[in-house]
């Protein structure tokens, strides 16, 4: 079996690694760990989960030596907040023998504070891409200095349109550099990326995103709609030994918003909802409340479906089914990590019946059908989403006439009155003549008379 003496580390990193209590690497850390060493470029596709951030984290960090620079040396990019704020956490957990800086820098936050931050000085600058653009922009930081670069999660971050930041990224970093990077799926637009910034690559496929991890348990419940989601989600969570620590979820914000009203009533002090909309402050402890255990049930948009790394997440249930299957194989990899065995939960109605077969088509597996359980109750109220359009088309109101009686009525007034030609007309046969001079016909009937 493989071993970390095998990965050929500094002794103040295994001195971290022992206490963060890892036994041995996963695939993608025994094998990319030597090729980043070597000083290639590496594209490492791997599913989500399998440790991929310290598969980059740790050769960067034995070659890292001391240095009292400014500008930072190592530039690590990824999607979102929460994962600039996770890997800052798993960075300084493996620094803690060393006198390495780490820094994190992302939007939704005061740019002024992070400009002060950034020009103090760091070795290590994890950013999201729009917020690293942005100090670019503003001349607060200079990347001359960069000798690895790391772009983790690269598909979400092109699905999410930073292409243009990535660009504008690669241009202004040195030429003589070492580029990393992973990614869950290989696209196009990745494929384009690397042929143009990256120099022959070494590549790593490790539990390709069509592949379901082996480790975690696949079920699917068929529910009527929204409402009745509800209700079965409710049914579930009541078992709260099984379901101990519960990450549910949703495909808007709005869906997670109602989802949350639903459940406040029967499940208010375990319930924490994050998406795009909440602050950071807010969505930073939502995410430390349920890592503590003192929020059992987490509901989310597929902000949450990338990269973070959540202890010991008992289920994942799909409340919602994804319409792009690579994102049901995101949402499950929350589960199941570092070995453990993982439980997942798919909901789906008739509408989302062929989303569910594109997912089983990527994996090529079938979810296995949980029977709808009796005691809960089926819905008949739908969501604005799911009422038919022609329910929201109000039919006009017609006023009902008094005297019902017989099949014909006398006209009233104002409809016994005939057609008088209009004003024109009437004025015409009043003065016999035409009230303009071009009227041809009427003056040679005059000459006529």
């Amino acid at each position: 079996m493989s071993t970390f003496e095998k990965l050929n580390l500094s002794k103040p990193l295994y001195n971290a690694i022992a206490d963060l209590g890892f036994e041995q690497p996963t695939p993608i850390q025994s094998e990319a760990v030597p090729l980043i060493l070597s000083g290639r470029d590496v594209v490492g596709i791997a599913q989500t989960g399998t440790g991929k951030t310290f598969a980059y984290l740790w050769p960067i960090l034995r070659d890292l030596k001391y240095s009292n620079q400014v500008n930072p040396r190592v530039l690590i990019v990824v999607p979102t907040r929460e994962l600039v704020v996770q890997v800052v956490e798993q960075a300084e957990s493996l620094t803690k023998y060393s006198n390495t800086r780490v820094l994190g820098v992302y939007g939704g936050t005061n740019i002024n504070a992070q400009k002060e931050a950034v020009v103090a000085g760091t070795d290590i600058l994890v950013a999201t891409a729009g917020r690293l653009y942005d100090l670019i922009q503003h001349d607060a930081l200079r990347l001359n200095a960069v000798k690895k670069l790391v772009i983790d999660e690269v598909d979400e971050m092109l699905d999410l349109g930073f292409r243009f930041q990535l660009e504008r990224i690669f241009d202004i970093l040195p030429r003589k550099r070492q580029n990393i990077m992973f990614s869950a799926t290989m696209t196009e637009e990745v494929d384009v990326l690397i042929d143009d910034y990256f120099n022959a690559p070494a590549r790593i496929s490790i539990a390709l995103s069509g592949t379901p991890l082996g480790n975690i348990a696949q079920q699917c419940y068929q529910v009527k709609n929204f409402y009745t989601k509800v209700n079965l989600l409710a049914h579930l969570l009541s078992d709260r030994k099984e379901f101990s620590k519960v990450l549910v979820f949703v495909s808007s914000k709005r869906g997670a918003d109602r989802l949350f009203e639903a459940l406040e009533e029967l499940y208010g002090s375990e319930l924490c909802v994050i998406h795009s909309n909440k602050s950071q402050n807010y969505r930073l402890r939502s995410i430390e409340k349920f890592e503590q255990g003192k929020n059992r049930i987490l509901l989310t948009t597929d902000v949450m479906a990338r990269g973070l790394d959540l202890d010991k997440i008992s289920h994942v249930i799909n409340f919602d089914t994804p319409a792009y299957p690579e994102n049901y194989m995101h949402r499950i990899g929350r589960t199941g990590r570092a070995e453990e065995k993982g439980k997942t939960i798919l909901f789906h109605t008739w509408k989302e019946e062929s989303a569910k077969r594109a997912i089983e088509k990527l994996m090529d597996y079938s979810i296995p059908v949980v029977e709808f359980p009796e005691e809960v109750d089926v819905s008949e109220e739908l969501t604005p989403e799911e009422r038919p359009k022609n329910e929201e088309i109000k039919l006009k109101t017609h006023k009902v006439i008094e005297d019902s009686g017989g099949a014909f009525h006398e006209k009233k007034l104002k409809n016994t009155k005939t057609n008088q030609g209009g004003s024109y007309l009437r004025k015409m046969k009043k003065y016999k003549k035409p009230l303009t001079k071009g009227d041809k016909n009427f003056n040679q009937r005059s000459k006529k008379r």
